[in-house]
């Protein structure tokens, strides 16, 4: 009887310990198990599989019931903030793309080009890119959730919601108990996260590990210093200018219980739950962050944009293009717009890279050896670039929301 209660004991000190402990835990356990047993961390990797299938597939389901939920009972008179989050989302992509520039420029990196297959194929210019992000907002709303199209599920969200606002009290009880259902499971999933970790993390080290990526380290470093750059400094500028506070206990809180997760997971669309939960513990404002995270998702790209501009600059570089400082703007600009179109090309930010490289006249096939480089280090380039993403999204909203409130307050003592 003594030794059951100690076990529930010890279960319940696991259990009640913070996720971010725990996640820390598994991370730990994963190297450990790849280390010494990497057969075991191979088998077991079907565990982080199984946990990023079971957030891509509540996650469109998430979006579009929250969303439409949530402005079907939206009161008269009560308003989002979420022109002041895109403006911060804009901003802050931008801004990213102009650091990845300085750093391409005080830390050159030359590749030594190889040839490989690419299968997708990268679009032809920025209107292919826009009129892919317009074709998704039409999408059908079935196949918008099918195949994780949030532009298109926020479209269809929105639209539903405004109509559903007119209708009885009864049916908007309906909406938001069904809501608040699917956010109970997304919460049960989300606690199993320490779980898949053990597995993405053993099965990542198991399989690749740091030796293939030896000979890219120094493009690695430009950049991930880059994206340091951007979450330590440049990140917590932009907040500080919009709430004139202290900004780093919350960009430190955004890293850990965001970025973290979304790391290991490699996708914005899968974090889009654990940024929901983390918003709601911040107590933001629901309305403003059931639509800003998702479309977050899609348009708030500093990441990828960091990562367009630098493999852009490294073949410059490494051809011994000569580049000044207008043209070097110019790119920010293509990087930024091509770095919103990410989520609706195949292949992610790494088959814009062609955009960027035809600024400088660059050839197809070495544009393609680049691009190919890309891929060889996107298990460390592809989880930095989504952590950043990712914890960014619930940063500039959370940043966005405060600054509201402390107007207000500032207001009414005013009065």
């Amino acid at each position: 009887m003594k030794i059951m209660k100690q076990r529930q004991f010890t279960l319940a000190r696991v259990t009640n310990t913070s996720l971010v402990a725990q996640i820390l835990v598994s991370i730990g356990a994963g190297i450990v198990l790849a280390s010494f047993f990497p057969d075991s961390a191979k088998a077991i990797g079907f565990l982080g599989d199984l946990f990023i299938n079971a957030l891509k597939a509540v996650a469109p389901i998430l979006v579009f019931v929250l969303v439409a939920a949530s402005i079907a009972n939206q009161k008269k008179g009560q308003h989002t903030h979420l022109r002041p989050v895109i403006t911060l989302y804009f901003i802050g992509t931008f801004a990213a793309a102009l650091t990845a520039v300085l750093m391409s420029f005080l830390f050159p990196t030359e590749l030594t080009l190889i040839t490989s297959k690419i299968i997708n194929s990268p679009p032809e210019g920025i209107v292919q890119v826009i009129s892919i992000l317009l074709l998704n907002v039409v999408d059908n709303p079935i196949n918008a959730l099918i195949t994780g199209n949030f532009i298109g599920i926020l479209a269809w969200a929105v639209g539903l919601g405004i109509a559903l606002h007119h209708a009885s009290d009864t049916t908007k009880t309906v909406f938001g108990d069904i809501a608040e259902s699917v956010s109970f499971i997304v919460c049960f999933i989300i606690k199993l996260a320490p779980i898949g970790i053990i597995g993405l993390v053993a099965d990542t080290f198991a399989d690749i590990g740091f030796d293939a990526l030896v000979g890219y380290a120094h493009l690695l470093v430009v950049l991930l210093g880059s994206m340091m750059l951007i979450a330590l400094v440049v990140n917590p500028l932009i907040v500080y200018l919009k709430t004139h506070t202290n900004p780093y206990p919350l960009v430190f809180q955004c890293i850990r219980e965001s970025g973290v997760t979304a790391f290991f997971t490699r996708s914005s669309a899968a974090n889009i739950p654990v940024n929901m939960q983390l918003c709601n513990k911040l107590k933001l404002d629901k309305n403003t962050y059931l639509i800003s995270i998702p479309l977050g998702a899609t348009i708030n790209m500093e990441g990828a944009a960091i990562t367009i501009t630098v493999l852009t600059l490294a073949a410059v570089h490494t051809l011994g293009i000569q580049i000044d400082l207008a043209t070097a703007i110019l790119l920010s600009i293509i990087a930024a717009v091509s770095a919103c179109g990410v989520s609706g090309i195949a292949g992610g930010s790494l088959l814009l890279i062609p955009l960027s490289c035809k600024l400088f006249g660059i050839p197809n096939d070495i544009t393609m050896q680049v691009v190919a480089v890309g891929f060889i280090i996107s298990v460390i380039q592809d989880s930095a670039e989504t952590a950043l993403n990712s914890s960014t999204d619930v940063l500039f909203t959370a940043a966005a929301c405060r600054a509201k409130e402390a107007k207000a307050l500032q207001t009414s003592e005013v009065k």
